[in-house]
């Protein structure tokens, strides 16, 4: 299956857990549908991405990265590569690169969607189809200069500042879908 069509497949089956999730699951199928190379960065229209949080096993902490550009702190994540199988390979990989943490399990279904505006190509989108991952027992973030200017863990309660609204959305999801996962309230 290719990335598009895996894309497709898992939009179309995903439960959006409301109204404002389920427009931007529609619109995220329809741009699908209007543009074949909807899954690369050269779709300056926009792109879709994908991106994890990545937290411990009980939910209670995340690891978030300061991002060199933009001087916020973010989720993992980022653009899609010719040898990612599917959304999920590519947040996965994107995940592991950037926290620097092996044996990452991820979530097997998106936790949520966030459409932002990025400088791609001058000015596009970022269509970020969003997981949640679990670290392994002990693990601890490795900073890779080139990918961030820091990287920690924080509690999913009190997140670090500078932030933004998407991030604590994502971080919150996540959090409720470990706990779900581990059969915790």
């Amino acid at each position: 299956m290719s990335l598009h069509a895996d894309a497709r497949a898992v939009l179309s089956s995903w439960r959006a857990p409301d109204a404002a999730q389920e427009e931007l699951r529609r619109s995220y199928l329809d741009h699908l549908d209007r543009y074949p190379d909807a899954m690369w960065r050269s779709c300056l229209p926009g792109h879709l991405t994908a991106s994890a949080a990545v937290l411990d096993a009980s939910g209670s902490r995340t690891v978030l990265t300061l991002h060199r550009k933009i001087g916020l702190w973010l989720q993992l994540g980022g653009h899609c590569e010719p040898g990612d199988s599917s959304l999920a390979a590519a947040a996965l990989r994107e995940a592991t690169e950037e926290s620097g943490i092996a044996g990452l399990q991820l979530l097997p279904v998106p936790v949520r969607l966030d459409r932002h505006a990025v400088p791609c190509g001058g000015g596009s989108w970022h269509l970020d189809v969003q997981y949640a991952a679990i670290a392994p027992e002990g693990a601890e973030p490795v900073v890779d200069p080139a990918e961030s200017a820091g990287l920690g863990w924080f509690d999913v309660a009190a997140l670090p500042e500078p932030s933004d609204d998407a991030c604590r959305a994502l971080v919150a999801a996540a959090a409720r879908a470990v706990r779900a996962a581990a059969g915790v309230g």
